[in-house]
């Protein structure tokens, strides 16, 4: 059985894009890089919401030759594995090993998880919103840019409680923090 994974990189005051949309700030050092190469290593699907893939889906055909390894690595950590969007407005993905679904079902989430012998990451906060709502998610993993942008698109949801236990914490060049959380079940 797998466990929903959802890490993102993050101002420290909690923002995943800044309030025009923009997230340059945002661009990991190289062993920033190595380390999410790590943890994708252990993703068997990857869910996504429609504006993180349209991130992301430039891996797919990203010219990588000379790059730094991590850089290509990762590009090939993304076409090797499978991906489902959620859009409600997306006709057709344009990456290989992805599918497309409508609307996030929590208990279709819960099937692909029993199912799946490796891990499942869970990407962009909206969707991973859903997902900490439904009870779903095993671990948050922050990296945390040492920048505050003052509003946009909050890495985490509002309106949520969710109590949890410190797991793991990494410091990385350039000022970067990763902390990572398990949710605390049950009383």
């Amino acid at each position: 059985m797998g466990r929903l994974v959802y890490t993102v990189i993050a101002s420290l005051d909690g923002y995943v894009a800044d309030a025009d949309g923009g997230f340059d700030w945002a661009m990991p050092p190289l062993d920033v890089h190595a380390a999410a190469n790590a943890q994708q290593r252990e993703i068997g699907t990857m869910l996504l919401g429609r504006r993180m893939y349209d991130v992301l889906v430039a891996w797919e055909h990203m010219p990588v030759d000379g790059a730094p390894e991590v850089i290509r690595e990762y590009a090939e950590l993304w076409r090797a594995t499978d991906k489902v969007v959620y859009s409600a407005t997306l006709d057709r993905a344009t990456s290989a090993r992805t599918r497309v679904v409508r609307a996030f079902d929590p208990e279709a989430v819960r099937e692909l998880l029993q199912a799946s012998a490796a891990d499942v990451s869970v990407g962009g906060p909206t969707l991973a919103a859903n997902a900490l709502r439904a009870g779903l998610v095993d671990e948050i993993g922050l990296f945390l840019s040492p920048v505050i942008v003052g509003g946009g698109t909050p890495a985490l949801p509002a309106g949520i409680r969710l109590d949890l236990e410190l797991v793991d914490e990494r410091r990385y060049s350039g000022g970067v923090v990763y902390l990572a959380y398990r949710p605390r079940r049950g009383g």
